[in-house]
Formats: structure tokens, sequence, C-alpha cells
């Protein structure tokens, strides 16, 4: 989700949005919208691409009106302006105009650089929107998107849901809304399988969940629903990965209660009961021997084979002998 510094007022003369997951991006400049039209109904909404701002034109749009009517600019892509366009918007961050609210949507990268500099030492309002590319933070987002709309869901159903729909930050939130909107009281896994059971089933955990468990054919079945749906085969590698070690944790953690064991190993409570279950028939050589696999796959698929859907089948396969075996022939 956006994290924003300490300035938090979206009326501040310069919001500076950075980072590169759209989806927040576009949610920087409908709040920084939202509050101006809150304020004047008649605001005035300038929304432009980097060529779209030429030398001259910042001056033009932030120029003195008649009227003096509230505007928002928004600046999409601000890193890939012109070096005599930056040059504008620098001298404008010095005199920032009265009712007049800038937007600069920046990737956050080296290129452009200068002018994100710029913008953070005359104290814009920053947004931070980075791409989620780790599980955990799109789980999170989740949670807050259901927190948003003021109604509960059980952290399986979360889980399933990432499972189920992937990486897709707006896709994840279209699903939150539609589940708020057509499901009453508290949301929970067997709601979310219902409504997305057909994705679930081709999702790179559900992968990951049968091999730990040492179902080949199901996981095989499974991977190759993946792969035709669309899946990037690193996500599914990671989930290997992530299947493995979770199992390796669990199995050389001290014994005790889910919640005592989900904060030693940063795991919520009821993975630590799924992955009691899936650890039966681990050994630490079968974990060994697993991760190894599973490293062999995801180089294979990042370039170091000439069929990474071979390579993770292969992978699928040793994770789920070691399940079984521990790891021997």
């Amino acid at each position: 989700m956006a994290r924003k510094t300490a300035n938090d007022d979206p009326l501040a003369s310069v919001t500076l949005a950075v980072g590169q997951e759209d989806l927040l991006l576009d949610r920087a400049v409908q709040e920084v919208v939202a509050a101006a039209r809150a304020s004047d109904a008649d605001t005035d909404v300038r929304d432009l691409t980097s060529d779209q701002l030429q030398p001259g034109t910042l001056a033009e749009l932030t120029s003195p009106s008649l009227f003096a009517e509230r505007k928002v600019v928004v600046v999409r892509n601000a890193h890939d302006l012109s070096a005599d366009t930056i040059k504008d918007v620098k001298a404008y961050l010095g005199a920032p105009a009265e009712e007049i609210t800038l937007v600069l949507l920046h990737a956050g990268g080296v290129k452009g650089k200068a002018l994100l500099d710029a913008a953070r030492k005359a104290g814009a309002r920053e947004v931070a929107c980075p791409k989620m590319t780790k599980p955990a933070d799109r789980l999170a987002f989740v949670r807050q998107e259901f927190r948003a709309t003021g109604r509960s869901a059980t952290p399986e159903a979360c889980q399933v849901l990432v499972d189920a729909i992937g990486s897709d930050l707006r896709e994840l939130a279209s699903a939150v809304t539609q589940l708020v909107a057509d499901v009453e009281g508290t949301i929970d896994e067997a709601v979310v399988g219902r409504y997305y059971t057909g994705r679930a089933e081709a999702s790179s955990f559900t992968v990951a969940d049968r091999a730990v468990e040492g179902r080949a054919a199901e996981a095989l079945e499974a991977l190759r629903w993946s792969l035709a749906t669309g899946v990037a085969p690193v996500l599914i590698t990671s989930a290997l990965a992530q299947g493995v070690r979770a199992i390796g944790k669990l199995s050389s953690a001290r014994g005790g209660r889910p919640a005592d064991l989900a904060r030693e190993l940063g795991m919520p409570p009821w993975k630590i009961d799924r992955v009691r279950q899936q650890m039966r028939g681990w050994t630490p050589d079968g974990v060994s021997v697993a991760l190894r696999a599973v490293a062999e796959a995801d180089a294979g698929v990042k370039g170091g084979g000439d069929d990474p859907e071979y390579a993770l089948e292969k992978a699928v396969v040793a994770v789920a002998r070691a399940a079984r075996s521990g790891g021997r022939g």
C-alpha cells in the first residue's frame, strides 16, 4: 500500500508519488483530486504525460486565473521530462502558486533523479508507491483493502485470494470490492474458494502445496494449468522455495503453540498449522535436496536452461519425492 511522509495534506502545494505500482500511483492522484474537489467543486484538473509538458507549459498552467480557481496539475512519468522542462519544474518548486497542487509521478530510479531530489528538498509531500514483488506485501495489501471497507476477512481468506489472483494489484483490489459487495458477514476461505476456485487451482502456491505434500501427479496437473493460464514460471519457483523453506524452518523450530511459533518464525498462526500437516515425511536431507532442485529450476527459468517448463516439472517431481522419501532416490 502507498506510504506517505509526515506531511499528509493532499492539498499540499506539491505531491510527489514515487514508485512503479500503477494502482498506487493512480490512487495518489485520485486522493489529491478528491481533496481538491471537496474544497472546490469546480477544481480544474490537468492530467499530462511527460511529453505533453513542454518548456513553458507549466508556467501557462500555473499562471494566475481571473477567477482564482483551484487547479490540480498532474505530470505522469516525470522522470522522462526533458532537461529544459525539468528546469521549469525546479523553478516552480521554489515558488509554487496558491490554489494549485502539482502532482509529480516519478518511477524513483536514477533517471530524472535531479528532479526527484529537488522536489524532496522543496518539502514536497511524498507518497511511496513501490512495486509489490513479495507475496507478504500483497497479503498485507489485501488485508488493508478489507479494513478500508470496514469488513473483516479471515487470514486464510486473504491468503487464498492472493494465491488465486496473483500479483496484479488492480485485480486483487477488484476482487476485494466484489467480495465485499456480494457477501455478508465475515469473508472466509470457503467463500473466496467458491468465487475464485478456477484461478486458485492454477496458482503457483497450489503447485507448491501439492508438491510439498508429496502429491506429484496433482502438482504436475496444477503446474500445467498455471503455465497454460499465464502464471510466470519465476512465481512458481518462488512459491516452491517458500513452501520448502517453511517446512525446514518449522521442523528445526522448538515445539510450542502456533501463536508462539508464528512469532518466532514470522509466519501467521494458521500457516503454522498448514505446514505442520505438510511436513510429515520430510527430513533435513529432504529439505536440502528439494531446495537444490528448486534452485536449479529457478536458474533454468531465468535463462540458464533451454526449456523452462521441463525445469519446473523436474523441480516439482523432486520436491514431491523428497516429501515422500526425505530426498532418497
